[in-house]
């Protein structure tokens, strides 16, 4: 070997070492629907922070968006996510308003590496709901397939590579149900080819699709309207059973017909049902505004439920607005809507553990109702992305002794008016080392990825 190859072998041989100690390897993951590919806030991608610099996070891209509190979703190098354009009329937000608004709702796909349009599929929507902002839900993808539903209940799926739409219906005109006072809300779930959906009215609480054709399957349940909480699907009792939380009851239907198997009473105030239920081994916890919160224990050998305590509206369990509490190791954390803070509880009894402002507003002397901030895990550390209404992104662990930051920067500004204070209230995406989120007037794409020193 020449003293140019020899040279050449070292230069290589010291890039592999210098690459292998910069770049932290990653396990890519996509995040193809609500609260991620389980539904349940776990994000599970290797190679991410630990800790957020001062300085803050490099941000990717910066792309224009309209209004809406849809999340976004992200699948096969894409960015799904939904908005509203108002062409007459004008947004007030007031809890019990209900302004005439004319616009057009859009399912906007955006290329995940650049941000640039791939392509938009829109059509024409009136809204008569509270906080008319926009769409809701967050897009979901199964495949070749994108499935979206509007804040008025139209629910499309689309091609997933052209926004071509494949099949449309709508919940308020062709099924008469009653538009719940804040929209339609509960992101619909896609299991083995079928999409579950609240609609809400006699006999269609929950209803079955199929999802290449649109056929209704079924519809099961009564309820006034549909409240704002997603299906969710779990084994247990030697069972598959999907769960649905009405303004009501928390029920559990078989998922091949909807004919029940186990019924809870659950009532939150103003019927807002949103928190999706969330399961630790045997137990499941579903909690609600005001005075909803329950524990139950699954039984083991059929689909059926013990009540194992119920919380007392005064310090017993939490009680969240708009945010899905999240099981963490031996505590259950959410926002409590009165308090406006984040809490922990013991999952054991529901007593409450401590209490913070400092992700939902860093201004903690300031006294925040319905405060918010959207919580997800990062399974292999086991700390914890929480995205508040101020529009800043934190990183924290979280136990039983309390919450522990570990940096926090503003990401984007609040644009949506509640309870006299701007907030921004939608999920975020956490998917390949980027973390995805959007106001009212841009989605944003920040790099979350590690790298060493």
């Amino acid at each position: 070997m020449n003293r140019n190859a020899r040279r050449t072998g070292r230069m290589v041989l010291v890039a592999v070492v210098v690459l292998a100690f910069v770049v932290v390897p990653a396990m890519a993951a996509d995040w193809p629907q609500w609260m991620g590919p389980t539904r349940d806030g776990n994000y599970t991608e290797t190679g991410v922070i630990d800790r957020i610099p001062a300085e803050g996070l490099p941000i990717k891209w910066r792309k224009p968006i309209n209004g809406g509190y849809s999340g976004p979703a992200v699948a096969n190098g894409r960015v799904y996510v939904m908005d509203f354009i108002v062409t007459k009329g004008k947004i007030v937000n007031t809890p019990e308003g209900k302004p005439e608004i004319e616009g057009i709702e859009r399912v906007l796909c955006l290329d995940e590496r650049t941000g640039n349009e791939v392509w938009t599929y829109e059509y024409p929507a009136s809204y008569r709901i509270s906080y008319p902002g926009g769409p809701r839900c967050t897009p979901t993808v199964v495949g070749d397939w994108v499935v979206t539903l509007g804040a008025h209940g139209d629910l499309c799926v689309l091609n997933a590579k052209d926004g071509n739409l494949k099949w449309r219906t709508s919940f308020e005109k062709d099924h008469q149900a009653p538009v719940p006072l804040w929209g339609f809300a509960g992101h619909p779930l896609v299991e083995d080819g079928v999409i579950y959906a609240l609609i809400g009215g006699k006999d269609q609480a929950l209803a079955a699709f199929d999802l290449q054709t649109g056929e209704l399957k079924w519809k099961a349940l009564t309820s006034k309207h549909a409240g704002y909480c997603p299906p969710v699907m779990i084994e247990a009792g030697g069972t598959q059973q999907l769960l649905a939380w009405h303004p009501q009851a928390l029920v559990s239907v078989n998922p091949r017909n909807g004919k029940p198997y186990w019924q809870i009473p659950l009532e939150p105030t103003y019927e807002m049902s949103i928190g999706r239920p969330q399961r630790q081994g045997d137990m499941l916890y579903t909690s609600g505004i005001y005075r909803a919160a329950t524990m139950l224990k699954l039984d083991k050998e059929k689909p059926a439920v013990t009540e194992v305590w119920r919380g007392d509206d005064k310090a017993k369990s939490l009680y969240p607005g708009n945010v899905t509490p999240m099981w963490g190791e031996n505590a259950i954390f959410g926002c409590d809507h009165r308090l406006g803070a984040l809490i922990a509880i013991d999952p054991a009894n529901g007593e409450r553990l401590w209490q913070t402002f400092e992700p939902v507003d860093p201004k903690e002397d300031r006294k925040l109702p319905s405060g918010s901030a959207f919580i997800t895990r990062h399974t292999p550390s086991g700390n914890y992305f929480l995205f508040g209404e101020t529009g800043n992104l934190s990183l924290a662990k979280m136990d039983r002794t309390g919450y522990h930051s570990l940096g926090s920067v503003n990401i984007v500004k609040p644009t949506t008016n509640a309870f006299g204070r701007d907030v921004v209230w939608s999920h975020p995406a956490y998917a390949n080392c980027t973390v995805f989120l959007r106001n009212d007037k841009e989605i944003v794409a920040v790099d979350i990825g590690k790298v060493e020193e």
